[in-house]
């Protein structure tokens, strides 16, 4: 590193301008890559994908794509049969300029409560590109819903999945006003952290690199699909991540700067120690990010390509941007200096000597703890959100598809199973008697070419294990017939298949990557082996809580207005961990690699456990605030798959920069004493080489 730091050092003002332009061009790419993102969750090459594509590509509408469900009824009334047949008929009708497939109670009995007060029209509208597939057909559908309403005199309401996500948070926050809102938080806790302008730097460092991920972006777009999930990481994941680094490093600037060094040689020195941390653990972050473009799912792998870029460039920004700015202005930022420059914290100095003092008690205490948080995690689900959980937001939508239910209609109607079948009646009459299942229909007009769609729904929510379970016995029924199952369970449950069956090489690949980069940054094998142990009970217990809170629906309501998921997105767990377990190997690196310092500068064990852990406690806590801070405004999307996610981010940094950092992991290190710094005879030789060369 030592000729980047001089090179920096020597020319400031070179790497400034470099970086502003990058960030100019940046600002004008932005809007153009967020325009350019993909929507598609696609799974090439697994049978639920190809059976979704021949049903579009045949009938030009269905298969991933959920239906429009427009309910006629209030569920307390007879339906009167002509007003009934008459809105059928309008329905249809309606429904014919958005090259929708429809079937209506008339056609299709199960489609009517048996009571007939209920009846249901499905319609399948063709899709549009972009984030809402019905864009255009759900309001010409509302609006035929309004008409048909005054003309026959019975309630009829426009519900389904897309239905009831546009009702009930359509519209939301934009990716800019969370970043502002991210930004905000930071610059509070940058404040009260250093009490003058070097709170500004940071965010410098943040907007920066953000930007030059988004010019980046903008170019992969046009070579690959990149899915819109990255829009939110980049910029707040960026922003947590830039700004963490970005702190580090001034915080070591301004000790240097404290012990008497002049602005150049603090910068220099703050770069071969801070900078030297960031540097690995930007490395290891990108590494276990990098890792989802290994995964046979393109939407994920967009994922990871991009969330290489993020900590790479935040990274650079960090080595050459924030020097070069600490060259030119730093004493003067410094003003009005409020704060002391020496970053010991008599606080987690206390805390530090009370964990190492009662270090046994630390570990078991913790433990136990964590695995308690954790142990949720056993009955996870994998799926979509369920019914009950879009519809808890209120509104007509979700009155419909409660009445749906209630009518005993089945829940699974909002997500049907799609079967292409050259023997329709056959498979209508197999399919009908298998457990769990509602509904069976195939309109006359529901065929192609030789082939026919056969609709079946379960009684049970398919997001809740009954109804996940009674859609698989469908799958296997049908696909054992020779025919071809889609819809949204399948590609689900290909989902789950294709990413989850090839995790553990995965994970191990990541493991084993850190332990190589974590060893060389250490100079040990034992304290990387720890770290990585506490990264697996860390991201036990973010998972665990995520269970607890979405899909068991403990305290939902309190903090997001609306009832549990009943199931974890699909896609969750796998992303929540490539993040996480990089993220939070930030914090051990900066802990760890300051105790190593301490113990390398003659400390024993239990002394340097505590000046490492009280000359970074104050710096982690606010990093890990200001990532906190970012997923809570991550949590402010309308999306119920986003607000997960988020949650399980905000939970997993929480986690670590108390429990983990803050007792576990300094526990630990005092209690395995000399054993913390072995490392093979070899390691030693070599780096006693390299310290006489």
């Amino acid at each position: 590193m030592r000729p980047l730091i001089r090179g920096v050092i020597s020319r400031p003002w070179w790497v400034i301008v470099a970086w502003l332009l990058l960030a100019v061009a940046g600002g004008f790419a932005a809007p153009h890559a967020t325009s350019a993102l993909s929507y598609d969750f696609g799974l090439p090459d697994r049978p639920g994908f190809i059976a979704n594509q021949k049903i579009l590509q045949t009938y030009g509408s269905g298969g991933a794509n959920a239906p429009v469900l427009l309910v006629v009824g209030d569920g307390r009334r007879d339906l009167p049969p002509p007003a009934a047949a008459q809105a059928a008929q309008q329905i249809s009708a309606a429904a014919g300029p958005l090259r929708a497939r429809v079937a209506t109670y008339e056609q299709a009995p199960d489609l009517m409560s048996k009571d007939r007060r209920t009846g249901v029209v499905l319609v399948y509208p063709a899709p549009v590109p972009g984030p809402e597939p019905y864009a255009r057909a759900l309001p010409a559908l509302r609006q035929a819903a309004e008409k048909i309403q005054a003309q026959t005199g019975l309630p009829v309401t426009v519900t389904g999945q897309d239905a009831l996500a546009t009702e009930g948070g359509g519209g939301g926050p934009s990716v800019l006003v969370e970043t502002i809102a991210g930004g905000l938080g930071a610059l509070i806790v940058l404040a009260l952290v250093f009490g003058s302008l070097l709170a500004l730097t940071p965010l410098f460092i943040a907007a920066a690199s953000i930007l030059t991920t988004f010019l980046i972006v903008w170019g992969l777009t046009e070579f690959t699909e990149v899915s819109f999930i990255v829009q939110y990481l980049l910029a707040l994941i960026g922003l947590g991540v830039a700004i963490d680094y970005a702190l580090l490093i001034v915080t070591r600037w301004r000790e240097e700067r404290a012990n008497g060094l002049e602005n150049a040689a603090a910068v220099e020195r703050a770069l071969s120690t801070a900078g030297r941390s960031v540097l690995f653990s930007g490395v290891t972050v990108a590494v276990s990010l990098a890792a989802l473009i290994l995964l046979p799912v393109p939407f994920l792998r967009s994922v990871g390509f991009t969330g290489l870029l993020i900590p790479l460039l935040s990274v650079l920004a960090a080595l050459t941007l924030l020097p070069a700015l600490l060259v030119v202005a730093g004493p003067r930022l410094s003003w009005p200096n409020r704060r002391s420059g020496q970053p010991d914290s008599p606080l987690w100095r206390r805390i530090g000597n009370g964990v190492v003092r009662h270090r046994w008690a630390s570990i078991a205490v913790t433990v136990v703890v964590l695995l308690a948080l954790a142990a949720p995690l056993l009955t996870l689900r994998l799926g979509q959100p369920s019914n009950d959980s879009l519809a808890s937001t209120g509104g007509r939508a979700g009155q419909a598809v409660r009445q749906i239910e209630q009518a005993g209609l089945g829940a699974g109607l909002t997500q049907p199973v799609e079967i292409t079948t050259d023997r329709p009646d056959q498979l209508r009459r197999s399919v009908a008697g298998i457990e769990g299942v509602a509904g069976v229909l195939s309109p006359p007009d529901w065929s192609r070419g030789g082939g026919t769609v056969v609709e079946a729904w379960t009684s049970q929510d398919p997001s809740t294990s009954e109804g996940a379970d009674a859609a698989a016995r469908v799958r296997d029924a049908v696909r054992a017939t020779g025919a071809e199952v889609g819809g949204i369970p399948a590609q689900n449950a290909d989902f789950i298949d294709a990413v989850y069956g090839n995790a553990w090489w995965i994970i191990g690949l990541i493991v084993i990557v850190t332990m190589l980069l974590l060893t060389r940054a250490l100079r040990s094998v034992v304290l990387p082996l720890k770290a990585l142990v506490l990264n697996v009970i860390s991201l036990g217990a973010a998972y665990g809580v995520t269970v607890l809170i979405w899909q068991h629906g403990v305290g939902t309501e309190a903090l997001f207005g609306q009832s549990g998921s009943d199931a974890i997105t699909v896609w969750v767990p796998i992303a929540v961990f490539a993040f996480l377990f990089g993220l939070s190997m930030d914090y051990e690196v900066f802990l760890l690699a300051r105790i190593k310092e301490e113990h390398d500068a003659g400390l024993g064990t239990d002394k340097a456990t505590v000046a490492g852990i009280a000359r970074t406690g104050r710096l982690v806590t606010s990093a890990a605030l200001i990532l906190f801070l970012s997923f809570v405004s991550l949590a402010q999307v309308p999306s119920t798959d986003v607000k997960i996610l988020a949650t399980a981010l905000a939970l997993g940094i929480v986690i670590d920069a108390t429990l983990i950092r803050g007792i576990l992991a300094p526990a630990l290190v005092a209690a395995l004493g000399p054993a913390n710094w072995w490392r093979p005879k070899l390691s030693r030789a070599r780096r006693a080489r390299s310290n006489v060369e």
